[in-house]
């Protein structure tokens, strides 16, 4: 059965060749440890490509992502130089080739100990309102001294389709230049325009400035600088290496031009664990060098009948270290009350998993998405004559007739990454020393829970960019990697634990969330926000601090906390003031760890284990509420099969029928008042 690589209308990509040193993979690779963090020793070809391998002739050509966890030997380069090996590309920063090669030399490269992993150069593709007001940028247009916080001098890199450039969304409103610095292909094609239309749309939902129509459709950072890094080609679709290509790319050049945030609303379907996937092991490589990574997590949250299906967030959404987004539906309206979960938006756990070498799987099991953002029928630029709108003239959301003030209207969780982008842009300027960590954490502690959803569904809640900003401008800037555990992350009295903390967003008030998620469970506690704690520094993980075992939450007494205040027996530890959840819950729409079980954390360490609507099954088994999921989607280990691509497209293309936001014509005046 041939298997789709999606991510709600995600984005693919392609590449070409060098040889080797750079920066090791070392730093970022895991040995491979199952849920209780038993070390395991894996298989170092991906479980997919083992199988292709099993079907084909040992003098078919496939074609390989090579990772390498330290600088090949010679007899490896001699390997790299003969056999019908044709290295593709090398992306030196990234320590990682493609190649393309013989199928009976990919288990003999395995041999090799420098290697860490190899994987199909397998294809990746975009996933598929007016936002300001309802996510809070409004409120923090001027807390910056200079009276407005709007992203100037950040850089968002958009790893997408490409953009048209000449659209008014992309111009500095005060200089008159563009705001796009960089313009790259990294398809093969030659053009850096967006012949696709995804693109376009997802850049100016980051970073668009209001221009048109009265500021209806602004972005969120609207003087961020943009770097157009084309991976997806004409017709939305690339390769791994063509997103690796622009990866290594940012390594060795983000600081030049201030990247702080990477926006990928763009994937493929989650198959090997993020410990070994390519795209997550890169996506962690730019995080540790401080840049904040975001991601889609997917359209497929439902199967062709409208079932509620789990475990299909994407990669690389299901990397550790990065932001990864879901969609919420805001029903048309700017107040938050009504807000809900898209029906399309992929649910964790994270599916992908890595194979022993007695063939055990073991999945990774991650609670994502972390965050969720506004993501349904969302209008921002459009480029001219694009695919998207060839096949759905409709999208055009009929705001203006000019080429360069057009704007469409798109669904998806591809919508949704690119606020949190903007936001986390907005939070950098106000706040240039946060750590990627730091801006995790506040985004997810000021969220608003939606009433009866899972964490499986909404993370945290809804993204919040007015306490998430105010958050960030309160942390001390002379936190250093030398900042001691416990002190003061703060300027000035913190929030009490005791007391609501709560933002109000046109005539709506709600309560934060007050908590994170961390790897397989969820903390909370003031002292998140109050005491430093040592997970907020660069290259490690927010999980890192929690290990987990036969169901008991331990903190390692280092990374969250002193270990103080042990409370054993409902499965549970504080640490500091710190509380790590037993739990996976339904919110009651209050804060993060209130509300009504779903899924043990448990039952969630067993290996295997797959959930839906709160029915525990094993893999292969889809039964829920007694009904056996058919029409050729079959929900088991990880990957969604057969109408995949027609989800993803629905997703982008119509999203979910809720009432459509009251459409604000252009009258060709450009609008300075943000």
């Amino acid at each position: 059965m041939k298997r789709f690589l999606v991510l709600a209308l995600l984005a693919s990509l392609t590449l070409g060749p060098t040889l080797l040193g750079g920066n090791l993979l070392a730093t970022v690779h895991a040995k491979g440890k199952d849920s209780r963090g038993n070390n395991q020793k894996p298989k170092k070809v991906a479980s997919d490509l083992n199988n292709l391998l099993s079907k084909k002739s040992s003098e078919t050509f496939v074609k390989v992502i090579l990772q390498l966890n330290q600088k090949p030997s010679g007899q490896l380069n001699a390997l790299l130089a003969s056999n019908g090996v044709k290295i593709k590309k090398h992306f030196n920063n990234l320590n990682s080739f493609a190649l393309e090669l013989p199928t009976r030399v990919v288990n003999v490269l395995s041999t090799f100990s420098e290697v860490a992993f190899i994987a199909l150069d397998s294809e990746v593709r975009t996933l598929g309102g007016h936002v300001a007001h309802t996510t809070g940028a409004d409120n923090v247009r001027s807390m910056s001294p200079d009276g407005a916080l709007d992203g100037n001098g950040i850089g968002i890199a958009i790893v997408d389709s490409g953009i048209y450039g000449a659209h008014t969304s992309f111009t500095d409103t005060q200089t008159g230049q563009s705001r796009i610095v960089v313009n790259l292909d990294f398809t093969g094609e030659g053009r850096t325009d967006d012949p696709y239309g995804h693109g376009t749309h997802v850049a100016a939902a980051a970073a668009g400035n209001g221009i048109v129509a009265r500021g209806e459709y602004i972005g969120i950072a609207p003087r961020a600088k943009i770097l157009n890094l084309r991976v997806l080609n004409s017709t939305g679709i690339g390769t791994v290496s063509n997103v690796l290509g622009a990866f290594d790319w940012l390594m060795a050049n983000a600081s030049a031009y201030n990247v702080r945030v990477v926006n990928l609303s763009i994937g493929m379907p989650a198959i090997n664990s993020y410990q070994f996937d390519p795209l997550c092991v890169s996506a962690r490589m730019l995080v540790d060098q401080g840049i904040v990574v975001v991601a889609a997590a997917g359209n497929n949250g439902k199967n062709s009948d409208g079932q509620k299906v789990y475990g299909q967030v994407h990669s690389p959404g299901n990397e550790a270290s990065v932001i990864t987004v879901g969609a919420v539906d805001t029903r048309g309206t700017d107040q938050r009350g009504d807000d809900t979960i898209a029906t399309y938006s992929s649910r964790g756990p994270t599916r992908s998993y890595w194979t022993d070498e007695s063939g055990i799987n073991h999945y990774d099991n991650l609670i994502k998405p972390e965050i969720a953002a506004p993501g349904n029928k969302t209008i921002f630029a459009q480029s001219p004559n694009n695919y998207l709108l060839q096949q759905n003239p409709a999208l055009d959301a009929g705001v203006s007739n000019s080429p360069t003030r057009k704007q469409m209207m798109l669904s998806g969780t591809s919508m949704a990454a690119p606020l949190l982008s903007g936001a986390a842009a907005l939070m950098f300027e106000a706040n240039p020393t946060l750590t990627p960590n730091l801006v995790k954490t506040l985004l997810m502690y000021s969220a608003q829970q939606l009433r009866n959803f899972n964490m499986f569904e909404q993370g945290t809640g809804e993204l919040n960019i007015d306490g998430a900003v105010r958050l960030a401008r309160l942390v001390r800037t002379s936190i250093t990697s030398s900042t001691a555990l416990g002190d003061p992350l703060l300027v000035g009295p913190a929030p009490s634990p005791k007391t609501s903390i709560t933002t109000t967003t046109g005539l709506y008030t709600f309560p934060w969330s007050q908590g994170a998620i961390v790897g397989q469970t969820y903390a909370t506690g003031a002292a998140l926000i109050n005491q430093y704690q040592g997970v907020y520094a660069k290259g490690v993980l927010l999980s890192d601090g929690v290990m987990l075992g036969d169901g008991v939450l331990i903190t390692d007494g280092v990374l969250f906390g002193d270990a103080r205040g042990v409370l054993f027996g409902d499965s549970t530890k504080f640490s500091m003031g710190v509380l790590f959840g037993d739990s996976i819950l339904v919110s009651d729409g209050t804060t993060l760890g209130v509300g009504q079980v779903f899924l043990s954390v448990s039952d969630l360490l067993r290996e295997g284990v797959l959930v839906g609507d709160g029915v525990l099954f094993g893999d292969g088994v889809l039964f829920g509420d007694g009904v056996l999921f058919g029409d050729g989607v079959l929900f088991g280990d990880g990957v969604l099969f057969g109408d995949a691509m027609l989800q993803a497209f629905n997703a982008l293309t119509n999203g979910d029928a809720s009432p459509t936001m009251i459409i604000v014509l252009d009258d060709s005046t450009d609008y300075l008042g943000y």
